[in-house]
């Protein structure tokens, strides 16, 4: 009881502090007990339906850039130096492994969380407000996207695909990709009502994902698909991760990151919002 006692008296602690300052109804600033309590659910969960995402990347590393790849020749950097086709698609796959993990907890297991455990409800019935819970939930789709993204990157290193020391930056890149991608994924989780619904998630991510650079350059397509393709989150990723890794690095690697940082605060706000208007009328 004295655990219970004590947790309970840092909640009214942290509550009362909040109390008066701006934002105070969305914010009482513990979104770390949501990752807690996912940390928590995740120990009981199956194993094998978390690696899928890491296992999934690698297979197509192997099989196209190794297979495929000893087929093909005449691929560059973006700055005119060869590098082999596994170099190439190998940050592509880093990019899309970040973008599967952040995806798919913020949006099958939030939709769970939300319309069968109705566990939400059960949050903001305490101190913690829809900010917290937005900021908790995305935190914890960051972390199996950093996971992931180590992951291929100790499996990437070894093999020679890392050229440039720029490739250590890769893996904070792969955060903010995970959480552009949960920002906006947990907004829009929220107006899906069926699993019907939910399956228009892969409908949008597999031709993104096989269509924003990850195999081949932009440039086979007409002038008008590419610039289509170049509004999409996923090809942003992909040339970030691509710059840093071949150690292509300029000024244009700011516009991508300003683009998830713009996909950042607008899908925070756009969450908050929701679930303020879902749960706390």
């Amino acid at each position: 009881m004295s655990l219970i006692n004590a947790t309970v008296d840092s909640a009214i602690a942290i509550a009362e502090r909040r109390r008066g300052k701006i934002g105070a109804e969305f914010y009482a600033g513990r979104g770390l007990v949501i990752i807690e309590r996912a940390f928590l659910a995740f120990k009981t969960s199956s194993w094998a339906v978390v690696a899928s995402g890491f296992v999934e990347p690698v297979f197509y590393l192997l099989a196209f850039g190794f297979g495929l790849g000893s087929l093909i020749g005449g691929v560059t950097d973006g700055s005119g130096h060869a590098v082999s086709y596994a170099a190439y698609i190998a940050p592509a796959l880093l990019a899309t492994s970040a973008m599967n993990g952040a995806i798919y907890d913020s949006t099958w297991n939030v939709f769970f969380k939300m319309h069968f455990g109705r566990l939400y409800q059960t949050i903001l019935a305490t101190s913690l407000g829809t900010l917290d819970v937005a900021l908790g939930e995305i935190g914890w789709a960051l972390l199996r996207g950093l996971t992931y993204a180590i992951g291929f990157m100790i499996v990437m290193t070894p093999l020679g695909l890392i050229p440039s020391w720029w490739g250590i930056l890769a893996i904070p890149g792969a955060v903010l990709i995970a959480f552009g991608f949960a920002s906006v994924g947990m907004g829009i989780t929220s107006y899906l009502k069926n699993f019907q619904q939910m399956d228009m998630v892969n409908f949008f991510m597999l031709p993104m994902f096989l269509f924003s650079g990850t195999f081949y350059p932009l440039s086979i397509y007409p002038q008008w698909l590419q610039y289509v393709i170049e509004s999409l989150p996923l090809w942003h990723a992909i040339q970030m991760e691509r710059a840093l890794t071949l150690g292509v690095v300029g000024w244009g690697l700011l516009g991508h990151v300003l683009y998830f940082v713009v996909m950042i605060a607008g899908g925070l706000f756009f969450t908050t919002k929701r679930l303020s208007a879902l749960f706390l009328r």
